[in-house]
C-alpha cells in the first residue's frame, strides 16, 4: 500500500500515462487511415471491375435478347465465365438483367427470365429472402417479383405479415404483382390497422401492375378491421370497380360503424356519377 502512495505521489506515473495515451491515439489515427485507404482502394476497384463486366454484360444480354441461343452455349462463354466467378460480378449481372427486364416485354422478358433461372442467380435471391436483415430481404422479394418467380409468392405472402413497415409494404407490392388480389386478400384477417401510406402504397401497386382480375377485392369489406375495410373501398373506387357497386351498397345498408358508411357512401356516390 506504502509502495502503491509512494508511485502516485511521484510525477513518473503521470508522465508514463500521458505517454501510452499518446502512443495509442497514434496507433488508433494510423489503423484508421489505412481502412480509409483501403476502402477508397476497394472501391475505386470495384468501380474499375463494374465498367470492363457491364461491357461484357451488355455484348452477353444482346446475345440472350436478340440470339436463339441455349443456355449450355452461353454458359462456355468465356465472358459468361468471367461474370460468373465471383459475387460482385454476379451483382452486377443481376442488376443489369433487372433494369433490362424493366424495359422489356413478351418473348424477350421471357428469355431473361428464363436465364435468370438457369444462371443460378435465382438462388441469389432466394438466399436473400431468407436473410435476418430486412434491406437485404427487401432486395430479393423486389428481385424474385421482377422475374415473375410465383413459387415464391406464399412465402411472400408470409414476409408481408412483417411489423417492419418498409419491408412490409415491399412484400405486400410483390405480391400483388405475382398474384394480383390474391395477394391482399389475407388482410381480411389483419388485426393491425394499416395506415394511409401503406393503402396508397397498395393502390399504387395495383395501378402499376395493371392488375386485370379484381375478383376477391370485395373481401376487404367483409372485414372486422376498419382499416381494412377503407382499403377495400379505395381500390373500389380508385379503380372505378363498377362490378363492386352491389358489395358497397350492402355496406351502406348493413354496416355499424359511422366511418365506414359515410366512406362507402361517398364511393357509391363517385361510381354511380
Amino acid at each position: 500500500m506504502l509502495q502503491i502512495r509512494k508511485f502516485f505521489n511521484n510525477d513518473a506515473w503521470l508522465e508514463h500515462f500521458l505517454i501510452l495515451c499518446i502512443s495509442l491515439f497514434i496507433i488508433s489515427a494510423v489503423i484508421l487511415y489505412v481502412m480509409i485507404i483501403r476502402s477508397r482502394s476497394n472501391n475505386i476497384k470495384k468501380e474499375k471491375l463494374r465498367i470492363v463486366y457491364s461491357s461484357l454484360i451488355e455484348k452477353l444480354m444482346f446475345s440472350i435478347v436478340f440470339q436463339d441461343l441455349t443456355f449450355s452455349a452461353i454458359k462456355e462463354d468465356k465472358d459468361y465465365k468471367i461474370l460468373s466467378r465471383n459475387a460482385f460480378s454476379r451483382e452486377v449481372t443481376m442488376e443489369s438483367i433487372i433494369d433490362l427486364h424493366k424495359n422489356y416485354d413478351g418473348v424477350y422478358s421471357q428469355k431473361l427470365e428464363q436465364f435468370y433461372k438457369e444462371s443460378g442467380l435465382i438462388n441469389d435471391s432466394l438466399k436473400r429472402l431468407k436473410s435476418l436483415k430486412w434491406e437485404i430481404k427487401c432486395k430479393g422479394i423486389t428481385e424474385l417479383a421482377e422475374m415473375n418467380v410465383t413459387e415464391t409468392f406464399d412465402s411472400i405472402i408470409t414476409i408481408s405479415k412483417s411489423r417492419n413497415k418498409t419491408l412490409k409494404i415491399t412484400a405486400l407490392n410483390a405480391a400483388i404483382k405475382l398474384g394480383g388480389t390474391k395477394g391482399i386478400v389475407h388482410l381480411t384477417e389483419y388485426p393491425f390497422p394499416i395506415d394511409e401510406w401503406m393503402q396508397i402504397n397498395i393502390i399504387n401497386a395495383f395501378k402499376k401492375h395493371d392488375v386485370g382480375d379484381t375478383k376477391g377485392v370485395e373481401l376487404l369489406l367483409e372485414s372486422q378491421n376498419t382499416t381494412v375495410i377503407s382499403l377495400g373501398l379505395k381500390l373500389i373506387k380508385e379503380l372505378r370497380l363498377t362490378q363492386k357497386i352491389s358489395y358497397v351498397a350492402q355496406l351502406v345498408n348493413n354496416g355499424t360503424n359511422t366511418q365506414v358508411k359515410y366512406e362507402a357512401q361517398n364511393v357509391l356516390q363517385t361510381l354511380t356519377i
